[in-house]
């Protein structure tokens, strides 16, 4: 057990280093990272919106002042998909936009929609907090633990979680720092990893503990997967824009009452080491979004527990991308 070597590190180590109750308390920092390779991200909230006389029609664009640039306006050989222009390798035609300095749409005349749609897979880090693991009284894993929700449920910052409460009576927030591949990913190593990230954003995991935990044999995904349940928004954040994404306070509140109030440097296995394990076993696609963990603070371990319901407002913040609100609605069959 003690040769076993885990992203480079005897097991042993990491073991010794997690266990060690002050560990709890300590926020262990990268020393260094580098963002995303391709300079045409530099400095920009990238989203995706639709005008309101054309609420069906999503465009690209990025934040400027208090407004959006349109930058298939701009531009009509781009892609009107975020995704799109990932995939068409166009970032550096949305640079040259920037450089020329448009002038944005008002966000009044816009509805911010999910800043990226369309992706191949979102992965999650289940137990990733030493604060989250703390208030279960739980050892930190010694590897990460991955699960999955489908891409299907991700809605953005101006859509509701729709609660089927005849079907789920525990569902919980999860604040979490999302991040978003840029260009795929294979086989990267830790040292590397940055530099396949496009940037960042706010998510909530919106988590069915009752089939979490229970309804499910233990397994997380019809849990985790209800429809709506992954809010993410309200822009993508460019890597060069974000700081090191390791050290950023991390917040929610549900009705106003903060509930989660962290640092991400409290993540027991840094994004590199993460992303070094992912794609050892798979390839992750541009548009991909990896939810890194939630913090202490939790309705479940709240004494007594607490859950949300149809009329509450849950605010996400994270330092240096912004505020994610998502109200909770009920779910009403169409038809």
């Amino acid at each position: 057990m003690n040769g076993t070597l885990v992203f480079g590190r005897p097991l042993s180590c990491i073991k010794s280093r997690i266990l060690n109750k002050e560990y709890f308390n300590k926020c262990v920092t990268s020393s260094s990272f580098r963002g995303f390779s391709l300079s045409s991200s530099k400095n920009m909230k990238l989203v995706q919106f639709s005008y309101n006389e054309k609420p069906k029609n999503v465009y690209v664009g990025y934040v400027e002042g208090n407004g959006v640039v349109d930058v298939n306006k701009l531009d009509n050989t781009l892609s009107n998909t975020l995704l799109g222009i990932l995939n068409n390798g166009d970032l550096e035609k949305v640079k040259g936009i920037k450089l020329k300095n448009p002038t944005p749409e008002p966000l009044s005349n816009i509805r911010l929609v999910a800043p990226i749609t369309g992706q191949d897979k979102v992965l999650c880090i289940g137990l990733n907090y030493m604060d989250h693991c703390k208030e279960q009284n739980k050892t930190p894993p010694e590897v990460p633990m991955i699960f999955s929700k489908f891409a299907s449920c991700v809605i953005g910052p101006n859509d509701p979680v729709k609660l089927r409460t005849e079907v789920t009576k525990k569902v919980d927030w999860e604040v979490e720092l999302a991040l978003v591949i840029g260009k795929e990913a294979s086989c990267v190593k830790a040292a590397d990893a940055f530099n396949y990230i496009l940037g960042y954003t706010v998510a909530q995991d919106i988590s069915a503990r009752d089939w979490q935990k229970d309804k499910n044999a233990g397994q997380f995904l019809l849990g985790k997967s209800m429809d709506t349940f992954c809010p993410i928004g309200p822009w993508i954040v460019t890597s060069d824009e974000i700081g090191d994404p390791q050290k950023l306070d991390i917040e929610c509140s549900v009705n106003g009452e903060l509930k989660q109030n962290s640092n991400t440097c409290q993540l027991v296995h840094k994004i590199p080491d993460v992303i070094e394990r992912l794609t050892s076993v798979m390839t992750l696609y541009p548009g991909d979004i990896l939810l890194t963990g939630t913090p202490g603070g939790v309705g479940l371990y709240l004494n007594p527990p607490q859950f949300l319901k149809p009329g509450d407002v849950v605010t996400s913040t994270i330092q240096n991308i912004g505020t994610l609100e998502t109200k909770i609605e009920q779910y009403v069959k169409k038809g």
